[in-house]
């Protein structure tokens, strides 16, 4: 069974943004992911994430073209996986993560 990846926003960001400095390793990777026909998703707090950034780096058009025609999946986070998160976070006080971070968290992919 091939294992799905969960994209995260700053690498959705680099993948879009030429100009960001993470993009030539952005679009390796997304290579790599597509030849070796991994599965990608983004949960819908990783798509609001994801827009809120596109907004703030490279503007309304581009921030609303991308949600409007996003090309991942998008996996809906669950109330009981939401707790669960928060819970991890409540656990990890010496880390700034927020709760996206925690999700990730909840589905083992650190």
């Amino acid at each position: 069974m091939t294992r799905g990846v969960l994209w995260d926003s700053s690498a959705i960001l680099a993948l879009v943004d030429a100009h960001d400095s993470d993009h030539a390793r952005a679009v390796e990777v997304a290579r790599q992911i597509a030849a070796e026909r991994r599965p990608s998703f983004v949960t819908n707090y990783i798509e609001a994430e994801t827009h809120a950034l596109f907004l703030s780096k490279l503007g309304r058009a581009v921030a609303r073209q991308w949600l409007l025609t996003g090309q991942l999946p998008v996996v809906a986070v669950l109330p009981t996986e939401e707790q669960q998160a928060k819970d991890i976070l409540a656990r990890h006080v010496d880390k700034d993560w927020i709760l996206c971070d925690g999700r990730i968290q909840v589905l083992g992919l650190e």
